[in-house]
């Protein structure tokens, strides 16, 4: 009887302890329905086992079953689709979203519809700039079938169709200048060279009786001081590099100028020659060039008796090789190509800009003309817009002006307000293309081309005590310049790309 007793209880715990464990067995199986909440159809839609079909939704279902295969939201009241808005319905093969308040589709907005074939966008009010650039790419690689879809906007777009769309590049992409830092010295100029994969940066800072040498640091992606060229009321640093040598031409208002030849032993800028300068009193421009296999840098004088003068290059210095334009007041020199004809073109306080062309016979400079109705020139640069030639033309007080050249004579195509302007430099970046106009009593004005209206539209304000000259130096796949200030600190600018589309 006890043994029994015994079995009866062995048996009975047992079972208990199978009755336990398949308990907590289906307590920690997983279930097929865990997790997943039930779907039901929104009030708005109509649902069957394939496809739902809302009115006057305002938003996108989000619990829906895999197997849905079409969706339709029409007269619905939301205005964007945001990344990945669909991805949770990786079957959909139909989507009608016609007839909403559509006007943007953020980037990336229908991945994870592997096997979508149709889309309907019809009705919607699609604003075709910046917005648009990613479903215009979209547009064209998709394999889905797409509707027209018709901008409303802006007004040059309305009713052109984005599937026809090439591009929406140019309008989704801006620029900027945003100040990097500054070089804590005055300056009247600055100018930047290149020697073995290494860019240079030469400062003309008077008040410190100093050329400064920077050199750009591709470690630590700055401009780090290299050398110091001393002097006496340093005007103007020129680099010229002949035969791989690199040269610094340093012109000064006491003391005589000299040149200064980089020393590859030493790492910098020793003594070359002192410059010829009986007949320069007052140095305020240095330009230097090349013609044929020939190198000549000219300095324009600005004193009431100066002479400026053309220096050549014969393998052992440069030596004083003709005079031009006696008692004028030169302030600025500049060469240029005419017509396949070397050219300089002096600009003088005295009167208007004259231009000397090369003579192939005697290997001087001869007057050719003048360029008229243009008194009060202080500066002159040339530049190219793809194949024209300009002329940018700073006066002090008035207009500053842009010229063409066309037809053998330079024309008027622009006139810039000016207000103590002493600079108006012409730049580029990859196709941009920007005139700097500066100003000793107010804010600096960065204008950018317009290439339908061919004139330069204001873009920019800076703020730059008393600018004497904007130097554009590229390095590293970045673009910056240095704005010369004859009152405050030399300034740094970075120029950025920056897309409106993200």
């Amino acid at each position: 009887m006890n043994e029994e007793l015994e079995l009866l209880r062995s048996h009975t715990c047992n079972m208990q302890s199978v009755v336990i464990i398949s308990a907590l067995a289906l307590c920690l199986a997983p279930s097929g329905n865990a997790g997943r909440k039930v779907f039901t159809c929104p009030s708005s839609c109509s649902c069957s086992k394939e496809s739902i079909i809302c009115v006057g939704s305002s938003y996108v279902p989000r619990f829906i079953p895999n197997d849905v295969s079409s969706l339709s939201i029409v007269n619905g009241t939301f205005s964007e689709i945001k990344e990945a808005m669909f991805s949770h319905m990786p079957s959909l093969q139909l989507l009608l979203l016609n007839s909403n308040a559509l006007t943007t589709i953020r980037d990336d907005a229908f991945s994870g519809l592997p096997h979508l074939e149709y889309l309907d966008l019809r009705g919607n009010v699609f604003e075709c700039d910046c917005r648009a650039k990613w479903l215009m790419m979209w547009l064209k690689s998709t394999n889905a079938t797409v509707s027209d879809v018709l901008c409303a906007g802006p007004e040059e777009m309305t009713g052109k169709g984005l599937n026809d769309m090439t591009s929406l590049h140019n309008e989704c992409i801006s620029t900027d200048f945003i100040p990097l830092h500054s070089v804590s010295t005055e300056s009247l100029s600055v100018d930047t060279f290149s020697h073995k994969n290494d860019v240079y940066v030469a400062i003309a800072a008077p008040n410190i009786e100093s050329c400064m040498v920077l050199q750009w640091d591709h470690i630590e992606m700055n401009f780090r001081s290299y050398d110091n060229i001393t002097g006496q009321s340093i005007v103007g640093c020129k680099s010229v590099i002949i035969q791989d040598q690199v040269f610094v031409i340093v012109a000064q208002l006491f003391g005589g100028s000299h040149i200064y030849k980089f020393d590859e032993d030493q790492s910098k800028f020793t003594k070359f020659q002192d410059i010829e300068v009986s007949k320069i009193s007052k140095p305020n421009d240095i330009e230097a060039f090349q013609i044929g296999n020939d190198w000549f840098f000219i300095i324009a004088d600005s004193s009431k008796a100066g002479l400026s003068t053309l220096y050549k290059w014969n393998d052992k210095g440069f030596y004083s090789y003709q005079s031009l334009h006696e008692w004028f007041r030169d302030t600025d020199a500049e060469f240029v190509n005419l017509d396949g004809k070397a050219h300089l073109i002096l600009a003088s306080r005295s009167q208007v800009p004259v231009i000397y062309q090369w003579s192939r016979s005697t290997q001087k400079f001869a007057l050719q003309g003048e360029i008229p109705n243009m008194e009060d020139v202080v500066a002159v640069k040339t530049f190219r817009i793809k194949e024209d030639l300009y002329l940018a033309m700073t006066r002090y007080i008035g207009d500053s002006k842009v010229l063409h050249w066309t037809a053998k004579e330079f024309s008027e195509v622009q006139a810039l307000p000016s207000r103590g302007s002493m600079i108006l430099q012409p730049f580029s970046f990859k196709e941009r293309y920007y005139l700097a106009l500066g100003s000793d009593y107010t804010f600096s004005q960065i204008y950018q081309w317009d290439a339908e209206e061919k004139v330069f539209e204001r873009f920019k304000e800076v703020y730059i005590q008393a600018p004497r000259s904007f130097t554009v130096v590229s390095t590293d796949r970045r673009d910056f310049v240095f704005a010369s200030s004859f009152k405050g600190s030399t300034q740094i600018f970075e120029h950025i790309i920056i897309d409106l589309s993200l």
